[in-house]
């Protein structure tokens, strides 16, 4: 049996509760929030300090949910307690924090660290990925993508950290669009320059931005480029389109393939119900699965730290041109 807790059970750790409890041997065995309100009912031990947790339950795996500038702390204190760890994106709400965290996985190999960029395992996205890698539709011409939400002043309100620079890292990018960057890189390759601006146009009381746009040069020579704002009227779906010599491809949650010569194709991504928002997309369920069942293997998890933090990086460029 593998046991299981979950530090911080705020929005989104509904998502890996619910993940562990369809998860074939393995069992919850606490839980941690500074609320008290918060994990009630879960029939299982909860705290209020994450090291009395570990001290005290001592869990083979940590789901770390906590608000952003709470990440690499908790992190580290679970790895120094010898327990693996998985992490809530972003990898951290600075790159030095993020430098802290490869360190520390650094100094216990022995030890899983994943970080939830889970939109990787997307049907729409890993088929894209596959008919990239080919090659089999020509050189890669650019991309662009699209993150149009809606977020007032309640959203920041019900949480504050989420508007407060010091605490979440920063805004739309760092806190919505950071899976779309991830994708642009992943899909499109690695990125050799970036520019681009941020800025709080449509939203009063907080102070991070609500609106960004990067420009992303790739090492094959492709440019994409991204539009992202929570001042949109509606939660519209995620866009991403790629050009390349003989295809366009658009994910808009389905996957259309366009070809040069006319044909289309359609693949379709499954509905599945997170129990939690539907923008949040539907494979959380999958990156953990995955993640347990890669924990005997001595090899790192494939999105660890590292790979968590090139998103960050990116993001970073346009905090601090």
């Amino acid at each position: 049996m593998t046991t299981a807790a979950v530090i911080g059970c705020g929005d989104v750790s509904v998502v890996h509760l619910g993940a562990i409890g369809k998860l074939a041997g393995v069992t919850l065995v606490g839980v941690c929030d500074t609320d008290t309100d918060r994990g009630a009912g879960l029939h299982v031990p909860r705290f209020t300090d994450h090291r009395r947790l570990l001290d005290e339950v001592r869990p083979d795996v940590v789901h770390i949910c906590t608000p952003h500038d709470q990440h690499t702390s908790v992190a580290v204190d679970c790895l120094e307690a010898g327990v693996n760890v998985l992490l809530e994106k972003p990898v951290a709400h600075t790159v030095a924090e993020a430098d802290r965290l490869i360190d520390a996985a650094r100094r216990h190999p022995h030890l899983k660290v994943g970080i939830c960029l889970q939109n990787r395992y997307n049907t729409a996205t890993r088929t894209a990925y596959d008919l990239l890698s080919t090659g089999g539709l020509g050189p890669v011409v650019g991309g662009s993508a699209t993150v149009m939400w809606h977020r007032d002043s309640a959203y920041y309100q019900a949480r504050p950290w989420r508007g407060q620079r010091v605490r979440s890292g920063g805004g739309v990018l760092i806190n919505q669009a950071v899976h779309t960057v991830d994708l642009l890189e992943w899909l499109l390759g690695d990125v050799t320059g970036v520019c681009g601006q941020a800025g709080r146009y449509a939203l009063d009381g907080i102070d991070v931005e609500d609106t960004a746009s990067m420009v992303l040069d790739h090492a094959g020579g492709a440019r994409s480029v991204l539009f992202a704002t929570v001042a949109n009227a509606v939660d519209s779906p995620v866009t991403i389109e790629i050009t390349t010599k003989r295809a366009t491809l658009l994910i808009r949650g389905d996957l259309t393939v366009s070809h040069a010569g006319g044909r289309v194709e359609t693949i379709a991504e499954p509905v599945v119900s997170t129990g939690g928002r539907g923008y949040w997309g539907a494979s959380h369920e999958l990156l953990i699965a995955d993640f347990y069942r890669t924990l005997p293997d001595p090899a790192p998890f494939w999105i660890g730290p590292q790979e968590g933090a090139r998103s960050l990086r990116l993001i970073d460029q346009i905090y601090h041109p």
